[in-house]
């Protein structure tokens, strides 16, 4: 008999809803990430701030480094084996990822910043995505066009009911 897979209906995501609104993402790429045991704990406990956080492409060595993710402090681990939560962590990606989003990054107006963290098979990832800042009258007409999106919806799902 195979070995019996976790299911990942239960695993937690947590999303930095807050992106979408104020970036317009273009592009995304699935990382991992080098975590710390009391991290893997919190963050399967949902205790994760995403809002804050940013990624930066370093050119030496080649890497990215994911910044500004509070990951809060597990209670029930020893006090000399909690995590910094804030530290700076790395996220791992093929070499030619890398220099994509570094390029991309470069770009005016660009940024990389995570958009979901979760499991994949009871390994953390992060989903980043490249950026451009909305203006306030972008975003006015993002929620015009979402909301127009949503009553077109309703108006078709209540005919079918019929």
């Amino acid at each position: 008999m195979a070995a019996k897979e976790r299911s990942t209906s239960r695993e937690p995501t947590i999303e930095n809803r807050r992106a979408r609104h104020d970036y317009a993402i273009e592009d995304t790429l699935e990382c991992g990430i080098e975590l710390l045991g009391t991290e893997v704990k919190s963050l399967r406990n949902s205790q994760v701030q995403l809002e804050q956080g940013f990624v930066m492409a370093k050119a030496v060595p080649v890497s990215l480094e994911l910044h500004g993710v509070h990951i809060a402090e597990y209670p029930q681990a020893l006090p000399q084996h909690q995590h910094v939560p804030t530290r700076v962590r790395r996220l791992l990606a093929h070499r030619r990822e890398i220099d994509k989003l570094a390029t991309q990054q470069k770009a005016k107006g660009a940024s990389l910043i995570p958009l979901k963290i979760y499991f994949v098979k009871g390994r953390a990832k992060v989903l980043v995505g490249v950026g451009f800042g909305r203006k306030k009258g972008d975003k006015r007409e993002h929620i015009k066009e979402k909301e127009a999106k949503r009553d077109m919806q309703r108006a078709t799902g209540a005919r079918r009911r019929l």
